[in-house]
């Protein structure tokens, strides 16, 4: 193969050469055939491959592939806003494109501020979040991201956010468990609310199951209400982010309506495309821009490709597919089977600490000690060493390290596309065991572990 001028995630590492995609599994040049049970990065939502995409694209293309938002719109582009808003929940009928999560976060931020200043209320210009939280790489949305990990590069060019902790209750921050907790981790934002003053805070941003910071950390019940009603009193708006976990991802729509919550803003992205093309949004409501529309009518932001015809009509055609096909449906079915399958292999293996998540969006965690919960030291590389166990039997799942103590705890992510059926859930679990068996060994054989896999 020719010299590689692409600057990969790690530089000297090799990469197999990825050939073509077919529904949920990915063939590389050598022949070799892998499941997608990542999705990518939890993005692939409709499998690979789907030819009435690859025709709406072409179609598309020889008509209008790019124009400026400042000087048209296109009908792709407004059909794929009215599709979001009448699929969005409560009020949000207004969106905003973008290129990537990353941007949609960052777009909501600066709604959120502009809100405010549009009244005439120039102090609101702080957003809470959440540790153990990622929000995207760009400076305004790693700010709002509480993983350690991604931040530390950085953190003297970026905000000060984060600044409660997650309802991670496998490995609860203030020692508590639920439900005598109370819902402290609630309790938590109410008092950093009062500590940083209601009247500098714009938005209190969430993902409503953590994803790439935590591994499908899914919160109690009861915690969304309590935190919906405390921003709402102290006139805080809401962000979603459910760039990861919308667009049936957790066998809803959108993982909001687990809780029957219904935020201010809500970002998308990941699977509004399903990966065919690169697009991401801010959904806004109704009194967001109520407030903007009479005020000076512009949301300040913008990027070239916002609003792109083409994407927008590859978006269009994605969410289409999943309604005729009944992809939300399939997720929360095939995701009952996925999450019972891995709470098989938790009795198997005493290093899964917690099998967690919603739809097919779940995590595996694993610990040193399942008794007392003990992430594996970040040395021993376990998490990395079972995604490449996983990788060579011909499964791709993804990290989701750093979510105990920010540098520390070993989850994964098993988010295979929605279109994925019974036989081919069981033929991915059996990859995971013989993965995870391999990892055991290893483990032991390299004295990390004294205890082997119970049968």
């Amino acid at each position: 193969m020719e010299k590689s001028g692409i600057i990969k995630p790690v530089l000297d590492a090799n990469y197999p050469m990825i050939s073509h995609g077919k529904g949920i599994y990915l063939y590389d040049t050598d022949g070799k055939r892998y499941i997608d049970g990542s999705s990518g990065a939890v993005t692939a939502n409709i499998g690979h491959g789907v030819e009435e995409i690859a025709g709406v694209m072409e179609k598309q293309a020889k008509q209008i592939a790019f124009v400026y938002r400042s000087h048209f719109t296109s009908a792709p582009a407004e059909r794929l806003a009215n599709k979001l808003a009448a699929l969005a929940p409560g009020d949000l009928n207004w969106t905003f494109f973008v290129n990537s999560g990353s941007e949609a976060t960052e777009t909501a931020l600066k709604v959120a501020i502009q809100y405010f200043q549009e009244q005439g209320i120039r102090t609101k210009t702080k957003i809470i979040s959440r540790w153990t939280s990622y929000h995207g790489i760009t400076l305004g949305a790693l700010s709002m991201s509480g993983h350690a990990l991604r931040r530390e590069r950085f953190t003297a060019l970026l905000e000060d956010f984060p600044a409660v902790p997650a309802p991670y209750c496998y490995h609860c921050p203030l020692n508590k468990t639920y439900p005598g907790c109370g819902l402290a981790c609630g309790h938590e934002l109410e008092q950093a609310i009062g500590d940083i003053g209601s009247e500098n805070i714009a938005a209190f941003i969430f993902e409503p199951i953590v994803g790439a910071a935590g591994g499908a950390v899914t919160p109690p019940p009861g915690y969304y209400e309590k935190i919906k009603e405390i921003c709402d009193r102290h006139n805080i708006l809401t962000i979603a982010d459910e760039v990861m976990t919308g667009m049936g991802r957790t066998g809803k729509m959108f993982a909001v309506e687990h809780w029957g919550i219904e935020p201010d803003i809500m970002t998308l992205g990941k699977g509004m495309s399903a990966g065919y093309t690169p697009m991401a949004a801010t959904m806004v409501s109704d009194r967001i821009i109520d407030v903007i529309r009479k005020g000076s009518k512009i949301v300040m932001s913008g990027h070239t490709f916002s609003a792109n015809p083409l994407s927008a009509a590859v978006c269009g055609e994605v969410i289409d597919y999943m309604e005729k096909h009944e992809l939300v449906r399939n997720a929360e079915d095939q995701g009952k089977k996925l999450i019972a399958g891995l709470k098989d292999l938790q009795k198997k293996y005493p290093i899964i600490g917690e099998v967690r998540g919603k739809g097919l969006l779940c995590g595996l965690e694993m610990v040193s000690d399942a008794a007392t919960r003990v992430p594996f030291s970040v040395t021993h590389r376990v998490g990395e060493m079972f995604i490449s166990f996983c990788f060579k039997n011909g499964l791709v799942i993804y990290p989701a390290f750093g979510g105990v103590t920010g540098f520390e705890g070993d989850s994964v992510l098993i988010s295979p596309p929605l279109t994925i059926t019974s036989f081919q859930i069981y033929e991915m679990l059996r990859i995971l065991d013989e993965s995870m068996e391999e990892l055991m060994n290893g483990l032991i054989s390299a004295g990390i572990l004294a205890h082997k896999a119970t049968s």
